[in-house]
């Protein structure tokens, strides 16, 4: 089995606000089939989005989450809250962290690393 690529997909209320979130934040649409389903991209990753019948996230598992590296932690702090999102900040061992969430609540962060 080879695999050609692949796709992370999220369960969207409002497939509108979640492109432009994604977009804002820096991802590029690579797909879009209306309001069907959209592809967003940023290196390494595609992430799918998909609208829920009736806006109902009954099936999102709730447990994913999504990480994003960055070299510079504070400049990515200060885009985010020039963008209004709420960040939550914590350090450890690994690197710097910036939590936070897109508009369906599924959990985000941004890392600066310690290890590269």
């Amino acid at each position: 089995m080879t695999i050609k690529e692949a796709n992370v997909t999220i369960n969207v209320r409002d497939m509108e606000a979640a492109i432009s979130f994604y977009l804002s934040i820096g991802l590029t649409v690579k797909n879009r089939w209306d309001n069907y389903y959209a592809q967003l991209s940023a290196p390494g990753i595609t992430i799918g989005l998909h609208p829920t019948s009736n806006g109902n996230l009954k099936g999102n598992s709730g447990n994913v989450s999504l990480g994003f590296t960055s070299d510079d932690i504070e400049e990515t702090r200060s885009s985010l809250e020039k963008l209004s999102i709420a960040v939550t900040e914590r350090s450890e061992e690994g690197g710097q962290f910036l939590h936070f969430t897109d508009p369906d609540g599924t959990a985000l962060y941004f890392i600066k690393s310690k290890w590269g």
